[in-house]
């Protein structure tokens, strides 16, 4: 397979690079994927026509669904597991033992248990000093810190992107002041400017003993990088490994991918935010008119925790463990307003509660003036709707930001369906006209704000592996609320009538919606 792409240099210099790589691996791991479940739906149809069987099967399909009736899970999650059972005769409570829960080695587990209990904190005495000032944002931090297993930080200087071009020469800077390790996890990376500025100087770094660890999600990366890639990066001296890599195994392999974007230099430093390592990032690839995303640099010391995040998703990925050494758990205090709390947020079993949902959810419902968003999906169960009407009836300025031109045409018409709900209650929604808005962002009363890689829809809030910072107080919550005005200032306002609807439109978006949180 042969893959063109086109990239600018710093002379703005436009270049043509023919990457040549067959993925053979995904591609039989995707055939894997399917002849597996075939076979097994398959064998239990052929075992229909021995006696009392299908009393076997009938009542395999009664426990199915009160299973998954009786489940925690949220309805908007059931609803459409229940028609698959229930429309599918046999083949539909296989294909639910086949892929409704991720399933974890136990030794996996006993990884993980290893790896949360490492304490790199006492918070006790920044709670205090956050329940004196602000109770309700301290219950927030509160349950943030109880369910991501993180927590609460001061002494830390929070520096605001509001593009990604100008957040790539600060990486860059970052990276040339090495002196211990370097730690990169995103769900793309593709060869190009923005990568290869950065590949450049981590084999730099190698050469000059620093230790370089890179995380790639695999399928994130299917597209963009050879199925081999980590070898290669091996060969450089940069320890990589794709994360969850795909091989065929019918357990929930396509969900639950790592859509985290996290660089850590040497504890000190911590990058995040919606920016992947790809062109389109820094507008040098256009690919859906201009591209807005913005990013975040931690330095001190709440950056520990994105250090443990990214340890435990390497360490999660290596078939063999070597405990972290402590040494990486340093995060030197630099002079910062506010309090800080990265977090993460991802599926079960791994979190037993949606993170992310929940710090959107608190900042909606506990909002006294207003609250402001961007995101690049708008996809939603019932609770967070609600939620985001019961903040505009009560008279929050309630704002949404989403794209004027969509990356995906059908998760487009799936956002611009839930418009009318939202404008009705008196949220105002806007379309980023100059082109796609990727940028995750929450900001509400100019004291909280939340950034990362968390969209408002089911993939990001329930199936993949998420990152985000919380920040209360802190100076950069103006700088991302004017951002956020001034982005609000090149779209369109949506108003009733503005988006015309047909039959076939709403009979589309009506079907798509009920397996949304499937997709």
């Amino acid at each position: 397979m042969k893959k063109t792409i086109m990239a600018v240099d710093a002379g703005g210099v436009v270049t043509e690079k023919e990457i040549n790589y067959i993925p053979f691996r995904f591609i039989i791991a995707i055939l894997i994927t399917v002849v597996e479940t075939a076979a097994v739906v398959g064998i239990v149809v052929a075992l229909m026509y021995i006696p009392f069987f299908s009393v076997a099967v009938v009542a395999t399909q009664i426990f199915v669904l009160l299973n998954i009736i009786n489940s925690d899970d949220n309805p908007d999650y059931k609803i459409p597991w229940l028609l698959v059972v229930l429309l599918i005769p046999v083949a539909g409570f296989m294909i639910y033992f086949m892929y409704y829960s991720r399933k974890l080695p136990k030794k996996f587990i006993r990884r993980l248990e290893e790896l949360n209990d490492v304490k790199v904190k006492d918070d006790s005495e920044d709670f205090a000093l956050l329940k004196q000032t602000d109770v309700t944002a301290y219950r927030q931090a509160l349950q943030i810190c109880r369910t991501s297993n993180t927590h609460l930080y001061r002494n830390t200087k929070a520096t605001y992107f509001e593009v990604g071009e100008k957040m790539h020469p600060a990486m860059l800077e970052d990276l040339q002041g090495a002196e211990k390790f370097i730690f990169m996890e995103y769900f793309i990376i593709e060869e190009g400017v923005f990568w290869n500025s950065i590949l450049d100087i981590l084999k730099e770094k190698v050469s000059q003993g620093v230790e370089v660890k890179v995380v790639y999600d695999d399928i994130g990366c299917m597209s963009t990088l050879p199925g081999d890639y980590y070898k290669q990066l091996r060969n450089m001296g940069i320890s990589a490994v794709p994360f969850s890599m795909l091989r065929g195994q019918a357990n929930n392999e396509f969900n639950n991918r790592s859509h985290r974007k996290l660089l850590i230099i040497d504890g000190r430093i911590g990058y995040t935010g919606g920016i992947n390592i790809a062109d389109e990032y820094i507008n040098r690839h256009e690919r859906f008119g201009h591209w807005k995303d913005t990013g975040i640099r931690l330095e001190g010391d709440a950056v520990v925790e994105m250090t443990k995040m990214f340890l435990t998703d390497y360490s999660l990925n290596f078939r063999k463990y070597t405990e972290p050494s402590r040494q990486y758990y340093i995060s030197p205090p630099c002079e910062g307003s506010g309090f800080v709390i990265p977090f993460g947020s991802g599926p079960k079993p791994i979190y037993d509660k949606e993170v992310g949902k929940a710090v959107i959810m608190n900042m909606l419902n506990q909002a006294k003036r207003y609250v402001y968003i961007t995101t690049p999906y708008l996809i939603i169960d019932s609770e967070l709707s609600q939620a985001i009407e019961n903040a505009a009836i009560r008279g929050i300025d309630v704002k949404i930001v989403t794209p004027a031109i969509p990356d995906k045409k059908i998760i487009f018409e799936m956002t611009r369906s839930c418009y009318h709900r939202f404008i009705g209650s008196g949220a105002e929604i806007y379309e980023y006209t100059p082109g796609f808005i990727h940028a995750k962002m929450y900001v509400a009363d100019d004291e909280i704000a939340m950034i990362g890689t968390i969209n408002l829809d089911y993939r990001s809030l329930v199936h993949h592996f998420e990152n985000g910072v919380w920040l209360y107080k802190c100076d950069v919550i103006g700088e991302i609320k004017a951002d956020i005005i001034n982005t609000i200032a090149k779209s369109q306002r949506i108003l009733p009538g503005v988006i015309k609807e047909n039959i076939l439109n709403r009979f589309i978006r009506s079907v798509v919606r009920i397996f949304a949180p499937m997709l």
